[in-house]
């Protein structure tokens, strides 16, 4: 199977060029600064010779945009708008112009595209669309309407012969450098894991050998389009799901956090209090009814095996 990965040199991309081509697949990725064989330069905005190589694939997955950990100033937002967007038109523009189009495009999206809510759990057909609640800043709103213009570009592209579905992810948990696991690790590791404002706000995950299982199966399903929740059945309060990252580390006490406090922290860290403090309470309905086996569901058992992986990575290393 050919795939092209549009923004294929990131976090997510790494995760799944890895997998796919262990899987024997043909793996190709689209990338502003191409350093290895497999890699083709594009803008992530205009046509270019790189749409080539989308021109007779059998699966694109555009993964491009911005990365959100960042301080959302309005140049930052602005940015992460513009990457994700344009980025899904020019891939749309180049499926449609491709003489053996893929048969399937995958998009990613995001599951903050759901509302700031603690009383039930979103899922695709009953979740609530973020942007209008209360008592939460001003500029979440834009979050949410950066998630709907992403999609809204690829269902609006002109390509009747390539199903698409949009990839409305949690946040993927891998034991590589620089993701999020490995943030949220080092705080934990530090005494500084534990609750934020309270931590009652619920945090959506996903495991990512689990997140690269619900891709291949979404591949497979040619009766599946449109948005899909990729994340744990098992979204929990942010405390327990710290407590349950310090337990697999080790780490008995995790000093808490203020509302005040998290917002020097993020700006120490260059990143937002958005990421730390919305309730993304989130679960993957149409996984589940088409029949999707987690290999984890909860988070205890998905952090130990992310923590052993991290420790062996480190043994291997120095050995």
């Amino acid at each position: 199977m050919k795939v092209v990965l549009p923004g294929g040199t990131g976090q997510i991309g790494t995760i799944l060029d890895r997998a796919l081509t262990a899987a024997g697949h043909e793996v190709t990725a689209l990338t502003r600064h191409p350093v290895q064989a497999r890699q083709v330069a594009w803008d992530g905005a205009t046509l270019g010779r790189w749409a080539e190589v989308v021109d007779g694939s059998d699966v694109v997955i555009n993964l491009a945009g911005r990365s959100v950990s960042c301080r959302y100033t309005a140049g930052n937002l602005r940015a992460m708008m513009d990457s994700r967007v344009d980025s899904a038109r020019v891939v749309g523009e180049a499926i449609a112009g491709a003489a053996r189009p893929p048969r399937v495009w995958l998009q990613m999206s995001t599951a903050t595209i759901y509302a700031h809510r603690f009383d039930a759990a979103n899922d695709e057909a009953t979740g609530v669309t973020g942007g209008s609640e209360a008592g939460v800043p001003a500029y979440w709103t834009y979050s949410v309407d950066i998630a709907r213009n992403w999609e809204r570009a690829q269902r609006e592209a002109p390509t009747p012969a390539t199903r698409k579905v949009a990839l409305r992810s949690a946040m993927v948990m891998s034991p590589d450098r620089g993701g999020v696991f490995d943030v949220l690790s080092g705080l934990a590791r530090l005494g500084l894991g534990g609750p934020v404002a309270g931590g009652a706000q619920y945090v959506s995950w996903i495991h990512d050998e689990d997140f690269v299982r619900a891709v291949e199966f979404l591949i497979d399903r040619d009766d599946m389009d449109g948005p899909v929740n990729l994340a744990s059945p098992d979204p929990l309060p942010q405390r327990d799901f710290m407590r349950a990252l310090r337990a697999a580390w080790g780490v008995p006490v995790g000093l808490p956090a203020t509302r005040w406090m998290a917002e020097l922290g993020a700006f120490a860290l260059r990143t937002d209090t958005e990421l730390l403090l919305k309730s993304r309470r989130v679960v993957p309905g149409r996984l589940t009814e088409a029949g999707f086996g987690f290999g984890y569901r909860e988070w205890e058992s998905a952090a130990s095996d992310l923590v052993r992986r991290v420790r062996s990575s480190r043994t291997a290393r120095f050995t």
